[in-house]
């Protein structure tokens, strides 16, 4: 059978759903990566993977270019013939469910990881196109053809309630995975006795970087020697993307380490005591955070949709802070420098909880059920199943 994975970036595609994809390529399916070009689509082709740019701009708000877009879509999903189209984020499910239509694809699967701009941001580009979107939504994605998956309760409610698509066609699978054998715990971190806190995210004011570079701030005045690590790369396509000139400001300031872009993160995360996401964004699942877990550090987290899934309960998987509240952060990543006991027995039980509800095979399992479901009859059930060895 063939798939087709459409994103809004290469680079989404391949950080995050590279293992479904391998896993259906193992299975003996044809999976085609589609996406704006960028710098990591090249990889692909070394994985056996083929990779299709498409002229898309993410912000664009021009009716002409986005009508080009779809047209563009369309032909490619009619050349492609595809079985089943998974679209992931909310411009591309939009897009994709109307091509999808227009192409005659048999199956679409639209994914949707976090509400995104438009239903996170206040300012008034956003609240103006929240009702466009919304009926767009409603228009696109409720199909019998069609399912919703979404990373946890509270999205899924939010269209639920809004009635953009039928109750029995939304399914929740939280987060995209993570590989709990490639991140584990290591002993390297907290050797020489400083505490060593991450930030890992694309750099948008509401992941709460402005709160992680004034809690640094704060305990450096206090003396503390603690490092505050950020990486991430400033991200052009969204209005509240962090300058990449105030990043550089702060490093060179000493508040931060800025590593911008990182490909090994299991190396890097084997050097951290703390993963902190003070996050006010509408999150699906952060993978930062499922990352954190699997490797066996203490969270800091907010308690907003998304976070609450991994972080459940202050002091017992995690611990929550008040979003945008920097004196609150800088408190807890205190009383973890101060409490050595308390940042280990965080980081078991959020190891613990990655393997028994995140790690990615389990997800990959759910998502090809969701695939099934879709292609009922004419899916070849066993090679859709997954095998998943003892962690």
């Amino acid at each position: 059978m063939k798939f087709v994975f459409y994103a809004n970036t290469d680079w989404y595609l391949y950080n995050f759903r590279l293992s479904t994809a391998r896993r259906l390529q193992a299975d003996g399916h044809e999976v085609v990566m589609l996406s704006p070009p960028g710098e990591f689509g090249d990889r692909f082709a070394g994985l056996g993977f083929r990779w299709i740019t498409l002229p898309m701009d993410r912000a664009s708000l021009n009716p002409l270019r986005e009508a080009m877009t779809l047209r563009h879509l369309v032909r490619v999903l009619r050349r492609e013939k595809p079985d089943l189209l998974h679209n992931f984020t909310v411009k591309c499910a939009v897009y994709g469910g109307a091509a999808a239509r227009m192409a005659r694809v048999p199956a679409t699967v639209n994914a949707v990881a976090g509400m995104g701009y438009v239903f996170t941001s206040n300012d008034l580009k956003a609240r103006s196109l929240r009702p466009v979107v919304r009926a767009l939504m409603r228009a696109t994605l409720d199909h019998r053809r069609s399912l919703l998956v979404l990373q946890n309760p509270d999205d899924a409610d939010i269209f639920r309630r809004a009635r953009l698509v039928a109750r029995d066609r939304v399914h929740v699978i939280r987060s995209s995975g993570v590989d709990t054998r490639r991140f584990q715990p290591s002993s390297m971190s907290g050797r020489d006795g400083r505490l060593r806190v991450l930030l890992a995210a694309r750099l948008l004011w509401e992941k709460g970087i402005g709160e992680y570079v004034e809690a640094a701030r704060l305990l450096k005045a206090q003396g503390r020697d603690i490092e505050f690590v950020l990486a991430g790369s400033p991200d052009p396509g969204n209005p509240r993307s962090v300058d990449g000139e105030q990043v550089r400001r702060w490093a060179e300031e000493g508040a931060i380490t800025w590593l911008g872009h990182v490909e090994d993160m299991p190396a890097l995360l084997a050097t951290i005591d703390v993963m902190a996401l003070p996050s006010y964004y509408r999150e699906g699942v952060p993978k930062s955070l499922i990352e954190g877990a699997a490797a066996g550090l203490a969270l800091i987290t907010t308690d907003q949709p998304g976070c609450r899934e991994v972080v459940t309960r202050h002091g017992f998987d995690g611990l929550v802070v008040p979003p945008r509240s920097a004196e609150a952060l800088a408190t807890l990543i205190a009383r973890l420098d101060d409490d050595r006991e308390l940042l280990a027995r965080l980081g078991a039980k959020a190891r613990e909880k990655a393997i028994a509800e995140f790690d990615e095979r389990s997800v990959i399992q759910r998502t090809l059920d969701v695939y099934e479901r879709l292609l009922g009859t004419d899916a070849p059930r066993d090679s859709m199943q997954v095998r998943l060895p003892s962690a």
